[in-house]
């Protein structure tokens, strides 16, 4: 009978009716006042406690979700070129593993932003078919923060040994900070990055990419 149900079962029917079972933005916790609602903050910024009487949405997706989605795509391609280069370009171990870690990685998440697009009828790319340099309004393609330039990687592809471990280093240092800006403008944005999915997808690359920069200064500290 329900009245014999442990109370455990009542927090969770009151998780659902406040937050919706499928929405991770939200957690239900219980004090003696009754239920509180938390909301997660974004990374580096606090939790924000609302009324118990907040009603539980599934939040839509906005433009800015899309663009950011497009645009980590083309940041993430970036990075898995820059670590298909090392296997002929050094033969250092730390740099080898750390590539095998970030090609691995980002290989996967770019796969899942396909698929996070597709589900909702958009497109992968930013670019208009045929002109990768052209965004769909007809306007030139901005690159996106601590994308290489084409000059860098030409660098890049030309260094062997100790020149090439310097120059992806710093370079994937560059391009990990540029994605920290891409999660960053995401979050500022008014009504983006409230889809669950995004939320954390983006949570996970800014965690995961600050501390691969920590290990990265530390590669170049051991090299001076």
């Amino acid at each position: 009978m329900a009245r014999n149900r442990p109370a455990a079962f009542l927090l969770c029917l009151t998780a659902v009716l406040v937050g919706g079972s499928t929405d991770k933005a939200f957690a239900v916790q219980a004090d003696q006042s009754g239920a509180v609602v938390v909301q997660p903050g974004a990374p580096g910024t606090p939790s924000r406690r609302l009324p118990p009487d907040t009603p539980g949405q599934a939040p839509q997706r906005s433009p800015a979700d899309i663009e950011f989605m497009q645009g980590m795509i083309m940041h993430h391609a970036q990075a898995v070129e820059m670590t298909a280069l090392i296997g002929s370009h050094t033969e250092n171990k730390g740099v080898r593993a750390l590539g095998a870690r970030i090609s691995l990685s980002q290989s996967d998440e770019i796969k899942f932003m396909k698929r996070w697009l597709s589900l909702r009828g958009e497109a992968v790319s930013m670019a208009m078919p045929g002109m990768p340099d052209m965004q769909k309004d007809g306007s030139p393609m901005q690159a996106m923060p601590g994308m290489l330039t084409p000059e860098q990687m030409s660098a890049l592809r030309q260094a062997t040994g100790r020149e090439f471990d310097r120059l992806f280093l710093t370079g994937m240092i560059q391009h990990h900070n540029g994605a920290l800006v891409m999660v960053k403008e995401l979050f500022d944005t008014a009504g983006a990055g409230q889809d669950a999915d995004i939320f954390e997808f983006a949570t996970d690359a800014d965690n995961t990419q600050r501390a691969e920069i920590w290990i990265m200064h530390d590669m170049l500290k051991e090299k001076e």
